[in-house]
């Protein structure tokens, strides 16, 4: 197969993000990027055929392989992102609806079957939030078994990172009665061993593709292991902000065997988090996550959950 010569720097609005995410570092491996691409199609023998402008941790390629196969090639900046993603693919997608199809250490590379043969895959079907519900749910029954300390536990994000972040920044926020109102719903908040498993973590609707059939195909990970309620909690809020976001945590109670009542406290210190986070850097998502949060308040019935 003829090769194309060295693809084009990736688009400008993909380096803003991943510049954006991990700072001036990124900047040099950026500049590598085409070359990092163009090494992993003579690789696998693709024919490169251009850029998928999407994410804020990797540069992806979209390229057909000797079958004329539509696929993708991702590649990482933090390798250590790469392991642990395409480790999460592996265990939730194996054999014949793979989704790595293989891998390139020395490149922090990934060739990726396409899903429904375009970025992005098929339009979601009717029925979508029963179907993202099912497919979460043997992800988790998937994950119970792996060893804990494959992937990063969850305790220690919310110890050292979510917890930290949170107070930091509400020492400034001008959403402290917000902030009074949700911390007791917090308090005593801690994760159940038995609830443990591998997390998405990232669960937003551009990281699920669906196939032709209609199937959901979980994608682009922040792996950790710890308690499921945190993906359910993540997904109701988050898989479409501010939309049938009441829908979504009702089909997590159900799938999930957990009372709602249970779940809603990890939404309010996902979304709080979140809120916290969209206030310090000016996003316009902010008074949509202020809404969603008074939403979920309400439907506390004026009392934290024992």
């Amino acid at each position: 197969m003829r090769t194309p010569p060295v693809l084009p720097p990736p688009p400008l609005t993909c380096r803003g993000r991943l510049i954006a995410h991990y700072g001036g570092a990124a900047e040099a491996w950026l500049d590598r990027v085409p070359r990092l691409l163009t090494d992993a199609g003579h690789r696998w023998n693709l024919r490169l055929t251009g850029y998928h402008d999407a994410g804020h941790a990797s540069v992806l390629a979209t390229a057909v392989d000797r079958q004329d196969r539509p696929v993708l090639v991702k590649t990482w900046f933090d390798p250590d992102r790469y392991v642990r993603e395409t480790a999460a693919l592996r265990l939730w997608h194996p054999g014949p609806d793979r989704v790595v199809l293989d891998t390139a250490d020395e490149l922090s590379a990934a060739l990726l079957r396409m899903i429904a043969g375009r970025p992005g895959g098929h339009e979601p079907p009717p029925g979508e939030t029963a179907l993202v519900a099912e497919a979460l749910q043997q992800a988790h029954g998937v994950g119970r078994d792996v060893v804990p300390g494959t992937f990063p536990s969850l305790a220690d994000h919310l110890a050292n990172e979510l917890w930290p972040r949170m107070r930091e920044r509400a020492l400034t926020s001008l959403h402290g009665s917000r902030i009074a109102q949700i911390t007791p719903y917090l308090d005593g908040l801690a994760e159940a061993p038995f609830r443990r498993t591998v997390l998405h973590s990232d669960l937003y609707r551009e990281n699920v593709a669906f196939t032709r059939q209609g199937r959901p195909v979980l994608l682009d990970p922040l792996p950790m292991q710890g308690d499921a309620l945190f993906d359910w909690a993540f997904w109701t809020l988050y898989y479409r902000l501010g939309h049938a976001t009441e829908e979504r945590l009702r089909e997590a109670a159900r799938r999930s065997g957990v009372p709602r009542a249970r779940i809603l406290p990890w939404c309010l210190l996902i979304g709080l988090d979140g809120l916290l986070y969209y206030e310090d850097t000016g996003d316009p998502r902010q008074e949509r996550m202020a809404d969603v949060l008074t939403t979920l308040y309400r439907s506390t019935d004026g009392g934290p959950t024992p």
